[in-house]
């Protein structure tokens, strides 16, 4: 079987030139400082790279290739809505101002989710179990429907999430319940090592229309693409008009993460076609031809984008360890006493841990 043809909305063809409609809403303002903000979230990618290879992170997952998906989306929602990530979305978290320094405690293994304020930047803790933000985001939805508050909710997930049955159960609430939800697909062609080929068929896109929703697959490193399709689902969603499900195609350049060896399994004659798509060189391209950017503005952003990193590798590398008894905190609303009198006594977990392990002799 061959997969049915689906319209894919493109507003920028990857050699920068117009094939749709520029006009997103977006001053040429707007326009640069999205531009700025792929740049320095590239840039951020490449240093958690680095940081995770010097021992300074547990793990890491590249979202290289994948940032106009995402700075698009993000940017597209408005101070009161939420989004809900997986553990790729940097970027989005980013555009949302929350503090990358914070954000990275998960990988550096000393905060599940990140200590980062959820509520002040509208962005949901890390969520690493796949599929599960799904339904987080169509039940924080519904809460917003029933509020009244006109905010919206926006799940980031992978295609490979869309094999899940937490997909289906969150679409479908969703769509029964007309909840203020955008069901954002990153298709980056890999759940881990499987190819899209090996998942579905169909595009996942047309899977809104079992649900009796709207659904759009746009070019995913089509920055402005991206931008419009979200905007228009998150006015349908405030206007009482229900979810939306967006197909964003994209590629995942890099591996799964820095526990994952891509090369097992992928070969670099595939990954090569998508460098061409670069979302970053196609908008800069664009840019560049409306006369909205010149190569010294472009440059300028790059050189902010480096004082920016270093900036977060030397917060990062100098925040402090968290204190042990500190994993006692946010279990119970009233502490149980023999928790609260470990806690007080301050127990000594390396040395507790090391009269357990058994002797050499």
């Amino acid at each position: 079987m061959s997969a049915p043809e689906y319209e894919t909305l493109q507003v920028i063809a990857p050699d920068g030139s117009v094939v749709g409609d520029p006009d997103v809403g977006l001053s040429p303002e707007r326009l640069r400082e999205l531009l700025a903000l792929m740049i320095r979230c590239r840039r951020l990618d490449r240093e958690c790279m680095a940081l995770q290879r010097q021992g300074e992170l547990t793990v890491y997952p590249p979202f290289e290739g994948q940032e106009a998906a995402q700075v698009g989306s993000a940017a597209a929602l408005a101070t009161g809505d939420m989004a809900f990530p997986t553990f790729r979305e940097l970027a989005a978290a980013v555009v949302r101002g929350v503090d990358v320094v914070s954000y990275l405690e998960y990988h550096r293994g000393t905060w599940h989710g990140g200590p980062y304020d959820m509520e002040a930047h509208g962005f949901a803790p890390i969520c690493v179990p796949v599929a599960t933000q799904i339904v987080h985001a169509v039940g924080w939805s519904l809460g917003a429907k029933l509020d009244g508050s006109g905010a919206v909710a926006l799940a980031y997930f992978g295609d490979g999430s869309a094999s899940e049955g937490d997909f289906h159960e969150g679409a479908n609430m969703a769509a029964v319940w007309r909840t203020p939800t955008i069901l954002f697909c990153q298709n980056n062609g890999w759940a881990i090592s499987v190819p899209l080929a090996q998942q579905t068929v169909a595009p996942i896109a047309a899977r809104a229309a079992g649900y009796g929703m709207p659904g759009v697959r746009v070019d995913g490193n089509d920055v402005l693409a991206v931008y419009r399709a979200t905007s228009e689902a998150v006015a349908r969603a405030r206007a009482g008009d229900g979810p939306t499900l967006i197909e964003a195609m994209t590629y995942r350049i890099l591996s799964h993460s820095t526990a994952d060896d891509a090369s097992r399994y992928r070969d670099d004659a595939v990954v090569e076609p998508w460098r061409a798509k670069d979302p970053i060189d196609r908008f800069v391209r664009y840019l560049t031809n409306a006369g909205v950017v010149d190569e010294g503005v472009v440059r300028g952003y790059e050189a902010d984008a480096d004082a920016w990193v270093l900036d977060v590798r030397e917060r990062h590398l100098a925040s402090p360890k968290p204190a042990p008894e500190e994993m006692f905190d946010h279990v119970y609303a009233a502490p149980p006493a023999t928790l609260a009198d470990r806690k007080s006594t301050r127990l000594n977990f390396s040395h507790v841990s090391e009269s357990r392990m058994p002797s050499s002799a």
